[in-house]
């Protein structure tokens, strides 16, 4: 068993080399940007991070989730971290990142680096680093990051409003929203796997459980037994209560959000929405059937590639000092 482990790790190694290769070779950005100019830069992610997640490891989803909605709106530039001004309201004020946390930690890593290697290391490689790092810290698979992104200097709330996938997305707005970032429907099943961890509120699912069709009824595609187990824990008009995506185990990266999903359990309508494509409902039957086989190459691969989306290398954009305002 431990020899079959050691295969499957080393299989995973050699099939993210070769798609680091195809990508880097097409996407500017590189293995070991950092070599000369900053060495210790990914030493000072992990060490600095791993202070937070020690502590609080609820932290995890919350960054992974930021990154994912960074690289959705604008490409991987940075652009969630910044705070809006007196003429612009910014990402992180839309409806959707207000649940966001962690910019803090963020901070904390951007400021050790700075201490380190000065206007080095930009904010937009911090959040691909401390995303990795994250994930790995709770149990799940670990990859290597291509660096040298730059940071944009643009970030509007109305953008993130329109444009990020919602809990509410159907089957069909969701392949079209990973298909306008590059994202094959394969990286939607992958990537939501990422619900494995982190916590929802009730506002989200409130109509699920008590309105879906405006007659008073419940989503009908959510299991029953779950439905009124969810409904002991969100009671009408309940906007402070939050529910586990993955009970049991939503602080520990895992295969299990599929088993979940597979029996109707998905928290969210995005995620009860992966049963209603061929394709999508494969990979989850396929997962909950072999205990997630595949899943930790699957997302490893799935996360570099969404860490091409849209960067900005060479002279675009700026390394920012601070990630929370443009230099």
């Amino acid at each position: 068993m431990a020899i079959q482990k050691l295969f499957s790790v080393l299989f995973l190694h050699l099939v993210l080399v070769f798609l680091l290769v195809e990508l880097t070779n097409a996407g500017g950005l590189q293995l070991g940007f950092y070599r000369r100019t900053c060495p210790d830069a990914e030493i000072i992610v992990h060490e600095t991070l791993h202070r937070y997640i020690s502590r609080d490891p609820t932290l995890a989803a919350p960054l992974l989730r930021m990154y994912f909605h960074d690289c959705f709106i604008r490409g991987c530039d940075g652009s969630v971290l910044l705070s809006s001004t007196e003429k612009n309201q910014a990402e992180k004020d839309a409806i959707p990142n207000k649940t966001l946390r962690g910019f803090n930690v963020i901070d904390a890593v951007k400021s050790a680096l700075e201490k380190n290697c000065p206007g080095v290391v930009s904010c937009s490689d911090v959040l691909a680093l401390v995303a990795r790092d994250a994930v790995l810290m709770i149990g799940g698979p670990h990859w290597d990051v291509p660096t040298g992104r730059r940071d944009g200097r643009v970030s509007i709330a109305n953008e993130a409003l329109f444009n990020l996938p919602s809990p509410f997305a159907n089957i069909t707005v969701l392949k079209q929203q990973f298909a306008a970032t590059g994202l094959s429907v394969k990286d939607l099943a992958v990537l939501s796997g990422g619900h494995t961890i982190g916590i929802g509120h009730c506002t989200i699912i409130s109509n699920r459980l008590y309105n879906f069709t405006g007659k008073g009824d419940t989503d009908p595609s959510l299991d029953p037994r779950y439905a009124a187990q969810l409904k002991k824990k969100c009671k009408p008009g309940n906007s402070n209560t939050v529910v586990e995506m993955d009970p049991g185990s939503f602080k520990t990266f895992d295969e299990d959000y599929y088993n979940i999903v597979a029996k109707r359990r998905g928290l969210f309508r995005s995620d009860a929405a992966l049963l209603d494509d061929a394709e999508t409902r494969d990979y989850v039957k396929f997962q909950s059937r072999t205990q997630g086989s595949t899943f930790a190459q699957d997302f490893a691969e799935s996360m570099v590639k969404m860490g091409y989306i849209g960067v900005l290398t060479g002279e675009q954009g700026e390394i920012r000092k601070r990630c929370a305002v443009v230099n």
